[in-house]
């Protein structure tokens, strides 16, 4: 029977996908991952000491955190174990532990336990590992694809350290191709053509396991000539990807990064940016409303009254998006998102709304003025609701003094920039007016703003 399995794995082996048998077998056959492995490194420093604590490996599909993984199992003289946390559940967890703790009363062996996709563990189901990890009857290594510093609970984070897997890089990718080619198709004649490694490495976007899987697919698809030789071009590799591997997950970590990234190029006012970041959300299938709103908030909160027009036009664009979808609304949405790009900034309104609710929640709500109440019902008078309030419009500019809270305070200064400056000078103006008036000078001296409008 041994044998029968050892026949069978290595006929698994063999037959496995291009990607699995050229997983790299230790650090010198791995490739990438420069800013955590190179020489010198801690990760590196721990793996070729044998002294891996619990960690946490964290980046995009295709970057070599499972790879990276099974070096650590051929290395490590720990016993190691293999789990993935989308086809099991606390019982594997719990026989896992089990058998750690016997192994290591019995023969004084650690166990490295590898979850795959952890962030597909709940936090029930992370808890369960929390106290052995803690107490060292295992040395957790976990891969996710997403942030664990959102899906992984925060009492496993503090006890293992977080590595970030970065995208491959091209040359990173056509070397692992071309390392491809001389071994795990080694029994073929592959001509790989001009230009068409190139394509593999830029449409993968990083994703060494999708460029894999694309030169197998070319490569057992494509007849080879008289000579027995096939013939990798461009048109071929165009063919086995077809379409660009957008690193982009809604919902998820790029998500947020790339909605980030374009709402600070519309605030520092960059217009090239902010289409290449739109771009990659409308490639990605993002829902233009989602982008429209953070156009409209973005023409409030940075745009503001340096330009009210920014407010009208986002305003525009997301009801352009709601009503005509994609792909026909990428052009309102364009066209809002430079106009704010390029508009003069003002977080003025933003800041002074939110200095108004910190005094809300923190300080004594005050009291509204009696003068300025609510007149309109019977009794409100006698209770000396509204006297004294002066009707703006009864006096010159449509402007006068009076007070509209029971203290003085600041909530709102506006910039020198754009629409904002004339603003600005307009409330300079009515204090002018009014320390005039204070002083006994002559009312109404001084030429009103509102008549330059």
């Amino acid at each position: 029977m041994d044998l029968f399995e050892e026949k069978g794995k290595k006929k698994i082996s063999e037959e496995a996908p291009l990607a699995l048998r050229m997983r790299p077998k230790d650090l010198k056959e791995f490739v990438g991952q420069e800013p955590i492995l190179s020489k010198g490194k801690l990760l590196r420093r721990a793996i070729e000491a044998d002294r891996i604590n619990s960690a946490i490996f964290w980046g995009p599909p295709g970057t070599g955190k499972s790879a990276l993984a099974y070096i650590i199992a051929r290395r490590t003289k720990s016993h190691f174990e293999y789990l993935n946390a989308t086809t099991c559940g606390v019982a594997n967890i719990r026989k896992v532990v089990a058998q750690a703790k016997d192994r290591r009363a019995m023969y004084g062996k650690k166990t490295t336990l590898f979850i795959d996709e952890i962030h597909r563990f709940n936090k029930a189901q992370q808890d369960v590992l929390l106290p052995h990890v803690e107490e060292g009857v295992i040395i957790l290594i976990g891969a996710t694809i997403h942030n664990p510093y959102f899906s992984v609970i925060p009492a496993l984070l503090s006890r293992s350290l977080v590595f970030e897997f970065k995208p491959l890089k091209g040359k990173d990718i056509e070397k692992i191709v071309k390392r491809a080619l001389k071994e795990g198709l080694k029994g073929y004649k592959v001509r790989m053509g001009k230009g068409a490694s190139k394509h593999l490495a830029t449409y993968c976007d990083g994703d060494a396991r999708k460029a894999l899987n694309a030169l197998e697919l070319g490569v057992m698809t494509t007849r080879s000539d008289k000579e027995g030789i096939i013939d990798f071009n461009l048109e071929v590799a165009q063919e086995s990807i077809q379409k660009k591997a957008l690193r982009y997950d809604r919902g998820e970590d790029e998500h947020y990064d790339t909605i980030s990234a374009f709402i600070k190029s519309m605030r520092g006012s960059d217009p090239d940016a902010t289409l290449y970041w739109l771009a990659k959300m409308i490639s990605a299938g993002e829902d233009p409303r989602f982008i429209a709103r953070r156009i409209v908030i973005c023409a409030s909160e940075d745009v503001g009254n340096a330009d009210p027009q920014a407010l009208v036009l986002a305003q525009a664009a997301l009801g352009a998006a709601e009503s005509i979808g994609l792909p026909e609304a990428r052009i309102p949405l364009a066209q809002a998102a430079i106009y704010i790009a390029t508009a003069p900034k003002s977080n003025a309104s933003y800041l002074g709304i939110e200095k108004a609710l910190k005094d809300i929640e923190e300080k004594r709500t005050l009291l509204v003025p009696k003068h300025l109440k609510n007149t309109h019902y019977e009794g409100a008078k006698k209770l000396g609701y509204g006297k004294g309030y002066k009707y703006a419009h009864e006096y010159k500019g449509g402007y006068v003094k009076q007070k509209y809270l029971p203290k003085k305070v600041k909530y709102y200064q506006p910039t020198e920039h754009g629409y904002e400056a004339r603003i600005k000078k307009r409330l300079e103006e009515w204090e002018r007016i009014d320390y005039q008036k204070v002083r006994g000078e002559k009312k109404g001296k001084g030429k009103d703003s509102f008549q330059k409008r």
